[in-house]
């Protein structure tokens, strides 16, 4: 297939842009480098240095004929949306719909969307989150995710278009950079590497879902190739939760990278973050079902692939 992938230069999208090409796709990335890099570009897949509201993105479209777009380039920092809505909405609303519209024109078959089961979510208590849970995104930028999945479902009733959306949880993986709340683990990985301790804020019990990232690759695998629900009647049909179902605390995490490093090194505590979630993870059950996808990464040897990338990449930077 012929498929655009927008962030492709990014943490997650570049290891997918990777297993694209590596099965046989025809790939064009788009991404302004803004938090991307260019060493996380495949040469195999052509590159545009764009953003995605800028005008010519329908040049893009003109030559490409794609038949899946893969939208993962988004401005992601909580802290930026809080200190400038304004720009937080123009990348995620204003870029998004830009995207769109050039979807409808050129008749792209299928939209992949990606959101965020944190900030949609926020705090779930008790039984993991189903994709039913109640919506309470508490930022500019979980508010432009909630948009985004509520376009995505006008775009698919109105005009046709197939549309998923994928809800990640916690992400993380090589090519990591420390942002968002998975980004703790490239700072444990940076702060061990340098033998420094590991600063944990509040009672360290607070527990998110995370979830591997070549996991979540195979989550965009069956999302591109898979048969999808015709029958959409909310914003929910569309979305499926991608991460492990199972919770782990921050001291959970520290104690298995000490662990992954020989580490030895007490942790430092400092006091908890104001606004912090103390809980979220999610029920990944209708991506299992509904597309045939499961986590296959255990926590520990994930955490271990992680680091082992921020050393070689470290010792052949020297």
């Amino acid at each position: 297939m012929k498929i655009l992938v927008t962030g492709g230069a990014g943490f997650i999208a570049s290891n997918l842009v990777d297993r694209y090409i590596a099965d046989g796709h025809d790939v064009t990335v788009i991404d302004n480098l803004a938090t991307g890099k260019k060493d996380n570009l495949n040469a195999d897949a052509k590159f545009y240095e764009m953003d995605v509201q800028d005008p010519s993105l329908r040049d893009v479209f003109s030559k490409g004929n794609f038949d899946v777009v893969n939208h993962h380039a988004a401005q992601i920092d909580v802290r930026v949306s809080v200190a400038d809505p304004i720009k937080d909405a123009r990348t995620n609303i204003l870029g998004f719909l830009n995207l769109m519209e050039n979807v409808k024109h050129f008749g792209v078959g299928r939209v992949i969307v990606i959101s965020s089961g944190g900030v949609i979510y926020g705090e779930t208590p008790g039984d993991a989150a189903t994709e039913l849970f109640l919506k309470r995104p508490f930022s500019p930028y979980g508010v432009t995710k909630y948009a985004s999945e509520q376009y995505l479902f006008y775009y698919n009733k109105v005009h046709g278009i197939q549309g998923v959306t994928l809800r990640y949880s916690n992400v993380f993986g090589p090519r990591q950079d420390p942002f968002g709340e998975a980004g703790v683990v490239a700072i444990f990985s940076k702060n061990l590497r340098l033998g420094e301790p590991l600063t944990i804020y509040g009672d360290g019990e607070q527990e998110r879902d995370y979830v591997f990232v070549q996991d979540v690759v195979d989550a965009n695998m069956a999302a591109t190739v898979s048969e999808i629900k015709e029958n959409i009647e909310t914003i929910d049909d569309l979305a499926y939760n991608v991460g492990t179902g199972v919770p782990s605390s921050v001291n959970q995490l520290a104690e298995l990278m000490m662990e992954v490093t020989d580490s030895r090194i007490e942790p430092v505590y400092e006091p908890q973050r104001p606004g912090e979630l103390l809980r979220n993870y999610l029920n990944c059950e209708k991506l299992t079902a509904g597309l045939g996808w499961k986590p296959a990464t255990p926590f520990k040897d994930g955490l271990r692939k992680t680091y082992d990338w921020f050393a070689e990449r470290d010792s052949k930077n020297r």
